[in-house]
């Protein structure tokens, strides 16, 4: 699937390699920015499949990416958005998860983009309505709750943290080397421990586990 995508990245280095990896696997970039207030711009004069923006950015480099991606969501609430990150800032995931949950929304680390493969298909997956939200990040929420979280065994831990990358059962099988009967399983015990319910959307059940985990 090729998809129209508008880029907001300040390090130019960063944001042609961004540009040169999308266009590769068949991507179109309609506009590679360099600003938060560029990327309004774009957007609104592009109307782009989806969005990736980095957090931080001028003019006040700090989460001007981030400020810019939630407006643009309030301006099309379907728009798909992949926020790109340099660290693990709870606060920055609290914001974007609270974009809401009837579109795509990811939020990956830089770190992730070096792995091409993986940074392509977090794009694919939030434009076409998956959440996907980088798994360190998962982990860090994880060590910060204690208290339902403790009664999760370390293999259910694995399986929430999958679920939390938008990963579906059967992909979550492949990782764990385990059969999909296994992990359905741990997915029932984990929402039940959580008083969680399935509500047959798979990007619906990821915002709901995230959002348990940073409350």
């Amino acid at each position: 699937m090729s998809l129209t995508v508008v880029l907001a990245e300040d390090s130019p280095l960063m944001r042609d390699g961004l540009v040169g990896v999308l266009t590769r696997f068949g991507h179109q970039v309609l506009a590679a920015v360099g600003t938060a207030d560029a990327l309004l711009e774009a957007v609104r004069t592009h109307t782009p499949d989806i969005v990736v923006t980095d957090v931080r950015m001028p003019p006040d480099n700090t989460d001007d990416g981030l400020r810019a991606a939630i407006a643009l969501r309030d301006e099309h609430p379907a728009l798909p958005i992949l926020v790109l990150s340099q660290y693990i800032e709870q606060s920055y995931t609290a914001q974007l998860l609270d974009l809401g949950s009837d579109s795509g929304v990811g939020y990956l680390l830089k770190d992730r983009v070096s792995a091409v493969g993986e940074f392509v298909d977090a794009v694919t997956r939030v434009a076409a309505g998956g959440t996907v939200v980088d798994a360190d990040v998962v982990r860090q929420l994880l060590n910060r709750r204690h208290d339902p979280l403790q009664r999760l065994t370390p293999r259910e831990r694995e399986v929430l943290a999958l679920m939390a990358e938008g990963r579906a059962n059967a992909a979550i099988a492949r990782e764990l080397y385990v059969t999909e009967a296994a992990v359905n399983k741990h997915v029932s015990s984990i929402l039940q421990k959580l008083e969680l319910h399935v509500d047959g959307e798979g990007h619906r059940r990821v915002l709901a586990v995230l959002a348990y985990l940073r409350a």
